[in-house]
């Protein structure tokens, strides 16, 4: 596995990714840190970059909102997320983050 990527027991996958909210787009961009980097245009108040990011990865892997679970970093910009197992999610984000141009 990737260094920005575990896979639980349980089969769920554990992200590590470095968020930049309030940009001008959401979407990969690259790796920082051995974390995906992830730039979220919505703003870092009330919660509302991190609603964004589970959404924007439930949108990427087919999962429902509710598979996604933020585990560390609620007020910072590295952050740990859980997302529930399922077929073809891995499979799912690969390809997003291919599909991005990231090196």
């Amino acid at each position: 596995m990737d260094e920005w990527l575990t896979e639980a027991s349980d089969g769920s996958l554990i992200l590590s990714l470095h968020v930049q909210p309030g940009a001008k787009r959401t979407g990969f961009a690259g790796f920082h840190g051995g974390a995906v980097k992830l730039r979220l245009s919505a703003p870092p108040v009330d919660g509302k970059a991190n609603a964004a990011l589970c959404a924007f990865l439930a949108d990427i892997c087919g999962a429902p909102k509710s598979d996604i679970r933020l585990l560390s970093g609620e007020t910072s910009r590295t952050k740990r997320v859980r997302i529930a197992p399922a077929p073809n999610r891995l499979s799912r984000l690969r390809a997003a983050l291919e599909a991005s141009a990231m090196p």
